[in-house]
């Protein structure tokens, strides 16, 4: 077992040196890309390994730690997780409008980095114990850092190349990679050192490597050449305002993270609300432009189908394998890397695929990679369910079918997650990307709390998981998202049209304002 973490170590070592010894060379590109895109690969793979680490003890820390039903600590999973995606919205917003979207990223990296820290005290268990509101406060850290972050990261990787440029579906790609290298080495590191040692052994690696994330953004400014700086000068009493209104938000998400049930209205409002902002948005653009829209909320609808599925991985899937498969000893946590391993090793492919296709006119058009993932996601559980029922109602399902349902869910992930990212950003306005770019993630949000929903509903009426609730639930989610993903598919010549590929062009990047020894001082504060 103790060489499982160790190659994972070595691993994370050699990209380390690599990354390093491609950036420090005078060549203004790395393998093709600018090097600030493997900044910013860095940044994120470092935040991943913090989040992912943490998500993979999640379940069992409810569970287990704090003795939460299995219903109950799936709807807990599944609003945390939903509450991560919405606050992008937020931070989104801010960035465009007021901080840059690098402000935006290092103080979402350091408000991250608190919350993991704060993770690792544990307290002495059970839901009396006063420990469980450091429990709540982190939680409620990471999901404020989360939503200066995310967003804004992945409009960085956009501002880097035109968007004509067809090196950009590649570039969100291996952007998507840097994400899952992070994600598997935190999640084999992390819930090792959790399920072996203790739960603030693998809490404590999870915000130690968020601030190495921290560091490499900070380091590799000059390579970001200039993007992600605030739209107009900022005055530091507004910039230090905003701050504070992040720093408040904290207290908000502390509430809303222990009473899911608010959670889930507080998505059907805003929901309404930002949809209709985004169509009076729309409405007010040029007739290109606003189609682009439409196709933009089209293939944003399709979110929270896909994630709701997905999302099953870190919730019941993972109760699911902990209780119910053959692992021959290997921790629950530890099958959670399975998924971003993958992507590292099918990423390269699927990238080098699209521009294969592209070239020869056959590549799908990205509301047609949208159904596809869909069925994939689909067809998983289908192959999850139909092996775990050839053994028998009596036997562990074969771990061979853990493999499986991860393969088709993460073939499925890499035709939508990176084809969106690049849509967003693609098809967007630039005064309005961040905004677009955390509808995105709101909508992840809304598939996330979705995927508690299921996760409660294999709980049964007492809270406990059976084998046989949750093999029904997943062979009728299975075949819904089948059907959905047919009907995308017959319909994505015509949101494609909507796309007009054919009339975008570059804009102008705005020049950076600073001098090039550093950022100058803030005027008006």
């Amino acid at each position: 077992m103790d060489t499982i973490p160790a190659i994972a170590f070595g691993v994370l070592l050699v990209l380390l040196i690599g990354g390093g010894i491609g950036l420090a060379n005078k060549n203004p590109e790395f393998l093709g890309h600018p090097k600030g895109l493997f900044v910013l690969f860095f940044a994120e793979m470092w935040e991943r390994f913090s989040y992912y680490g943490m998500r993979a003890l999640l379940i069992f820390y409810l569970t287990q730690h704090w003795l939460f039903s299995d219903g109950k600590s799936n709807l807990i999973y599944g609003a945390y997780a939903s509450l991560v995606y919405i606050t992008p919205v937020l931070g989104g917003y801010l960035a465009d409008r007021y901080l840059g979207q690098r402000k935006a990223v290092l103080f979402g990296a350091l408000i991250l980095t608190a919350g993991h820290l704060l993770m690792a005290v544990e307290g002495s268990g059970g839901q009396d114990d006063p420990a469980i509101n450091v429990f709540w406060l982190a939680l409620s850290c990471i999901v404020v850092g989360s939503g200066f972050l995310k967003a804004n990261i992945s409009v960085i990787v956009g501002q880097l190349y035109g968007i004509t440029d067809p090196r950009r579906d590649g570039a969100y790609t291996i952007f998507y990679v840097g994400i899952n290298v992070g994600a598997a080495i935190g999640t084999i590191l992390a819930g090792w050192l959790g399920q072996t040692y203790g739960w603030q052994y693998g809490f404590g690696a999870a915000g130690i490597g968020m601030l190495l994330g921290a560091v490499v953004f900070v380091l590799g400014r000059p390579l970001l050449l200039g993007r992600g700086e605030p739209p107009k000068p900022l005055a530091r009493s507004t910039e230090w305002s905003l701050y504070g209104v992040g720093v408040a938000s904290i207290l908000l998400i502390w509430f809303l993270v222990q009473y899911q049930d608010i959670i889930q209205n507080l998505l059907i409002v805003s929901g309404v609300a930002l949809l209709g902002y985004v169509l009076y948005a729309a409405f007010k653009l040029e007739p290109h432009a606003r189609d682009r829209m439409f196709a933009i909320l089209f293939l944003i609808a399709l979110n929270p189908i896909f994630w709701g599925l997905f999302e099953q991985a870190g919730g019941s899937l993972n109760l699911y394998t902990d209780r119910f498969v053959d692992r021959q000893g290997v921790p629950a946590s530890l099958f959670q890397s399975i998924n971003p391993i993958y992507i590292v090793l099918m990423g390269p492919i699927f990238a080098w695929l699209w521009v294969w296709l592209g070239k020869r006119g056959l590549e799908p058009s990205a509301p047609a990679k949208f159904g596809l993932a869909l069925a994939q996601v689909g067809f998983s559980f289908l192959v999850f369910v139909w092996g775990a029922q050839s053994v028998g109602a009596a036997a562990l399902t074969p771990v061979i079918f853990v493999f499986l349902i991860y393969f088709f869910q993460t073939t499925g992930e890499l035709c939508l997650s990176p084809v969106g990212l690049s849509a967003m950003n693609r098809l967007a306005p630039r005064h309005l990307g961040s905004l677009i770019m955390g509808a995105w993630f709101y909508m992840t949000a809304v598939g996330s709390f979705v995927a508690g929903k299921i996760g409660e509903a294999t709980g049964g009426h007492d809270g406990e998981m059976t084998r046989e609730a949750t093999l029904s639930i997943y062979h009728s989610i299975g075949w819904v998202t089948i059907g959905v993903a047919v009907a995308v598919l017959a319909g994505s010549p015509l949101v494609r049209r909507l796309m007009h590929l054919d009339t975008l062009k570059d804009e102008e990047p705005e020049p950076d304002p600073r001098p090039e020894e550093g950022l100058r001082p803030a005027t008006g504060g």
